[in-house]
């Protein structure tokens, strides 16, 4: 049949996959880290507090304090191209997209910040994706996080009239590929230290205790993949939480803790991973590289290593390739 010569311009249909990640401000300085914290902890998936309640201390004690904080810590691990994780997601990106070749579409966003998802989604909506597997970069589930980045893009779809057809990417804490490839870099970079670690000392992100009570499936995912890891590796593994904020009560144990009570125990060489995060941001280079460093180091502990996220490695890439080829069935080969 051929199509009427007023007929709209309709792009090729193709698949698409648009990897989501949690954030970043667009510069280090006050105004940008601030417009960035308004936006992510105005979000009720992350500070589950009411809004009347929570906002006036929002936009009172905490955006009038924190943003001097952040961005020195973002400063100092800022690089050339950008935030590390802006840097390491847009590789990633690029890099499936060539081992997936051009019969998909892959693009990139933040959940917080830019490039936007509902940036993306139109863009991908243009290119004629009628058919976009969404992959949040959590290995394990979170309503904080998982969850977020997909209420982000299923709102950005009720300004489309012509919606293409969604799929989301599972949590994968527990995927054989996803632990092997854990392993081969965790193995690689031990390897090329010059000391031999007692332990290793997996840390993720902290949560409320409260999110376990309420559902959130985030803390028993992430002590099987550490129950997997230490399958898998042929030394110690402990388990800890960072990041809090707030005075809630915090899933335990927190990491700066677990490290000056690792150096009591004797452990006075240490490597620590961060296996909740794919690709290396604040959390991991400023947190831990340098600030928990420098805790175990001060309670006594001899060396200490950081080792980095799967980011764009040929171990990310491949797993990821897994994962999303067994999402896409059905819509491709």
């Amino acid at each position: 049949m051929t199509r009427p010569v007023d007929h709209p311009a309709v792009a090729m249909p193709k698949v698409g996959i648009l990897l989501m990640n949690l954030g970043t401000p667009d510069a280090p300085d006050v105004r940008s880290v601030r417009r960035y914290l308004a936006e992510f902890l105005s979000d009720p998936r992350v500070v589950e507090i009411p809004k009347l309640i929570w906002q006036p201390i929002l936009r009172g004690v905490i955006l009038t304090t924190r943003p001097k904080k952040s961005a020195h810590a973002y400063r100092q691990v800022w690089t050339d191209q950008g935030s590390p994780l802006a840097v390491h997601t847009r590789a990633t990106a690029r890099a499936l997209q060539q081992a997936m070749g051009d019969a998909v579409t892959v693009d990139w966003a933040m959940r917080y910040g830019n490039p936007a998802i509902a940036s993306r989604l139109a863009a991908m909506k243009a290119q004629g994706c009628d058919r976009i597997l969404l992959a949040p970069l959590y290995p394990q589930y979170s309503a904080a996080t998982t969850a977020t980045a997909n209420d982000a893009a299923f709102a950005a779809m009720k300004a489309m009239r012509w919606q293409p057809a969604i799929r989301t990417l599972p949590p994968y804490h527990d995927d054989p590929a996803y632990i092997g490839a854990l392993q081969a870099v965790i193995e690689a970079h031990l390897a090329a230290l010059d000391f031999r670690p007692d332990a290793l000392l997996a840390s993720f992100h902290g949560m409320p205790e409260r999110t376990l009570r309420l559902g959130d499936p985030y803390h028993c995912q992430s002590v099987k993949t550490v129950r997997l890891l230490r399958e898998a590796l042929s030394l110690p593994v402990h388990m800890s939480f960072q990041s809090r904020f707030g005075r809630a009560k915090w899933l335990e144990p927190e990491t700066e803790a677990t490290l000056a009570n690792l150096v009591q125990e004797d452990v006075r060489n240490i490597a620590v991973v961060t296996p909740g995060f794919a690709a290396d941001c604040l959390e991991t280079l400023e947190e831990i590289a340098l600030r928990a460093k420098e805790v175990f180091l001060t309670h006594g502990g001899e060396n200490f290593a950081y080792l980095p996220c799967l980011n764009a490695s040929a171990e990310a890439i491949t797993l990821y390739q897994r994962l999303i080829s067994r999402e896409l069935a059905g819509w491709m080969d």
